[in-house]
């Protein structure tokens, strides 16, 4: 029997695979060692397999794709519906090879050995921000059971620690005291640690072309750039700039029915971390545009005019997505537009 189509439920020790031929029947659904998998699919001819778009799955994939099968990696939210019933990897291995054989499908690229090295930083960086926060939220908490107040701000509590550091203890006890110095020494280390993934990402930004062309965009900065093209490469899965906002989650969910436009608050589906990015750099981008209006775009300065400045950070970001889809598929520079 020819296997043409394959579906892979990947794991960290044992991977279940199902597959089916060209009619739809079953040739096979078993369990396979990871030591086997490789074998396994080397000793088949050409077939389509589909794997669902999680931990580990563009390793696989690319190893599976340079034994000369296509794959297709599948957001695990698209496969849950052709569950039938249960849940067991030989279930979810054959609603894998159901879902990767619609052809309304949607997919995952395949991300490059480069690219995920590139993300790495990002997530390396992304835990310590989170940290240094948590870390900031127990010292304002401890010093505030002894009326000691830190101006809101992550620069407060840096200078706040970097006083501590050098000998300025706050006046409570001495036990206090010694906790005190403990977590302004662990603030201290995570901010150089942040900083020196922040100038690494910009070291690896200056390599990279597409970088360079996604930093003329207004308020796209080394950060921003580096982990979109990380994780998206050259754009041209989305077909349009509305297509990558929406898969950003920057679009509103539309809750429409019976021929009644209902459209809400964004979706917020996708890429959490480009989309809080993206953000951010808008509203870092407002208080300029507050401060000089006549420096920038006529339809920012409009835009909050009209409507609360969180809603217009979420509507220039929204924007501002289109644009970098815009840049990379053209692969040209961004071109201030003119009035």
């Amino acid at each position: 029997m020819q296997v043409t189509t394959i579906g892979l439920d990947l794991a960290k020790n044992i991977f279940q695979v199902h597959g089916i031929d060209a009619n739809g029947k079953i040739a096979f659904n078993r369990s396979l060692r990871r030591s086997q998998v490789l074998a396994f699919f080397k000793s088949l001819k050409p077939c389509l397999v589909g794997i669902e778009a999680c931990g580990t799955s563009h390793y696989w994939a690319r190893e599976i794709s340079n034994l000369g099968h296509p794959v297709k990696l599948i957001p695990p939210a698209y496969v849950k519906p052709y569950v039938k019933r249960g849940k067991s990897d030989a279930v979810d291995a054959e609603a894998i090879c159901e879902a990767v054989t619609r052809p309304t499908m949607r997919f995952v690229e395949i991300k490059t050995p480069e690219q995920q090295a590139i993300l790495s930083v990002h997530r390396t960086r992304n835990l310590l921000v989170r940290q240094r926060t948590q870390l900031i939220n127990m010292l304002r908490a401890q010093l505030g059971e002894f009326g000691i107040v830190i101006a809101q701000g992550v620069y407060h509590a840096l200078h706040f620690a970097k006083e501590c550091l050098n000998g300025e203890q706050p006046d409570i006890p001495s036990i206090a005291s010694d906790v005190i110095f403990e977590l302004c020494e662990l603030l201290r280390q995570l901010h150089e640690k942040i900083n020196r993934c922040t100038r690494q990402i910009k070291q690896i930004a200056k390599n990279e072309s597409r970088v360079a062309l996604l930093e003329t965009i207004p308020g796209v900065g080394p950060v921003i750039a580096s982990a979109i093209v990380a994780t998206i490469g050259s754009g041209k899965q989305f077909k349009n700039g509305r297509q990558f906002s929406a898969w950003l989650g920057l679009t509103p969910l539309n809750k429409s029915s019976g021929g009644k436009e209902r459209l809400g608050h964004i979706s917020k589906m996708g890429d959490q971390y480009i989309r809080r990015l993206l953000f951010l750099g808008m509203t870092s981008r407002i208080r300029r545009i507050q401060a000089e209006p006549e420096k920038f775009d006529p339809w920012f300065a409009d835009m909050l005019s009209r409507k609360p400045r969180m809603l217009a950070a979420i509507a220039m970001a929204n924007k501002t997505a289109r644009m970098i889809w815009a840049v990379l598929t053209r692969n040209e520079p961004y071109k201030v537009r003119t009035v």
